[in-house]
C-alpha cells in the first residue's frame, strides 16, 4: 500500500475490501498469505458451523481472493459457491486460482458493490459467509437485513471477524524502540475509527435486530509461532509496509527510524531475520439463523 486511505489499510487489517478497486495486487499478497497462515482456523470455523444439513449453495460476501471460498469448498464437497467482492482484480485472481485447482464448475464471481440501494440476484443461498467484510457496508443493518431477505427459510449467516491486525513482535521489541508495534497500531486504530466505525462490533444485536436467531458465538485465539510458519515473517513485513503509509505522520522520527529499520530486508535487523515472531490475534464468529 502506498497511499492509505480507509480501505487499502483495512485491507492488511481484516479482509476485503467491497467498494473500492485500488492497488488489488498488494493487498491481494496480504491476502493470500492470511488466507495461508489462518487456514485451519478458517477449517474450524467451518466446522464449527451449527447447520442443520450440508448446505448445496454458498454466498461468499467480500470474498477478496478466495480463502474463505476454498475453505468452504473444501468442507462442503457438493456445494457451490458464488464468490462476491467489488475488486475485478480479487475476482480474476480468486478465480485462476479455482481453475487451478479444478473448482471452477463449482465457483460463480459476482461484481457487487453492497452500499448500491439495490442488492444483487444471488439466489437463495443455504448458507451466506462474510468473513471480515460487512464492517466495509457503509449501511449494514441494511445489508443484514438484504442477507436475511436473500437466505432460504433457515439457512445460516456466519459473520467472522479478526480483532485488529495481528500483533507478530514479542513484548519488548524491537530492542532500540520497545513498544513500537503498539504504537502503529494506536495510530492506525485512530485512522480506522474516523473511517470505519463498525469496526469492532458486537454483530448481535445487529444480527437480532434484522430478524436473525443468533445459535451460536465463538471467539478463536490465534496464536501461531513463526518458526512453524515461514509465511508470518512475509505477512509481517508485508502489513507493516502498509501500515507505514499511515502512521509515518504520527510516529516520532526515532519510531519511525526504528520502524524502517524493521522493514529494511537488507538490515540485519529486519523483521525476516527475527526468529521470535507470532501471529497474535482473535477471530470472533456469529452465526445467525433466518426463521
Amino acid at each position: 500500500m502506498t497511499q492509505a486511505h480507509p480501505h487499502a489499510l483495512h485491507g492488511t487489517q481484516h479482509g476485503h475490501p467491497l467498494k473500492h478497486d485500488t492497488d488489488t495486487d498488494g493487498q491481494a499478497e496480504i491476502l493470500d498469505l492470511d488466507a495461508e497462515v489462518l487456514a485451519e482456523h478458517t477449517a474450524s470455523i467451518t466446522a464449527w458451523l451449527p447447520l442443520r444439513t450440508a448446505p448445496r449453495r454458498i454466498v461468499d460476501l467480500g470474498c477478496g481472493t478466495g480463502a474463505g471460498t476454498f475453505a468452504l469448498l473444501d468442507r462442503f464437497p457438493d456445494a457451490q459457491v458464488t464468490a462476491v467482492d467489488a475488486s475485478t482484480g480479487y475476482l480474476q485472481r480468486l478465480h485462476t486460482k479455482a481453475c487451478a485447482r479444478g473448482l471452477d464448475e463449482r465457483v460463480r464471481t459476482a461484481q457487487v458493490d453492497l452500499d448500491d440501494s439495490a442488492w444483487p440476484d444471488l439466489g437463495s443461498p443455504d448458507l451466506v459467509w462474510a468473513s471480515a467484510s460487512m464492517h466495509h457496508i457503509g449501511d449494514p443493518d441494511r445489508a443484514l437485513r438484504n442477507v436475511h431477505d436473500a437466505l432460504a427459510p433457515g439457512g445460516l449467516f456466519a459473520v467472522v471477524e479478526l480483532a485488529g491486525f495481528p500483533r507478530f513482535l514479542p513484548e519488548g521489541a524491537p530492542e532500540n524502540r520497545p513498544g513500537l508495534e503498539e504504537r502503529c497500531h494506536a495510530a492506525t486504530d485512530r485512522f480506522q475509527a474516523e473511517h470505519m466505525p463498525h469496526r469492532g462490533a458486537d454483530w448481535g444485536p445487529m444480527l437480532t435486530a434484522a430478524g436473525f436467531t443468533v445459535e451460536g458465538k465463538r471467539t478463536i485465539a490465534v496464536n501461531i509461532e513463526g518458526s512453524s510458519n515461514e509465511a508470518i515473517g512475509r505477512y509481517a513485513l508485508n502489513g507493516l509496509q502498509r501500515i507505514r503509509g499511515a502512521v509515518a505522520t504520527e510516529l516520532s522520527p526515532e519510531d519511525l527510524s526504528a520502524l524502517d529499520e524493521l522493514l529494511d530486508v537488507g538490515s540485519p535487523h529486519s523483521i525476516l531475520r527475527r526468529d521470535d515472531l507470532a501471529m497474535r490475534t482473535e477471530r470472533i464468529v456469529w452465526a445467525a439463523r433466518r426463521g
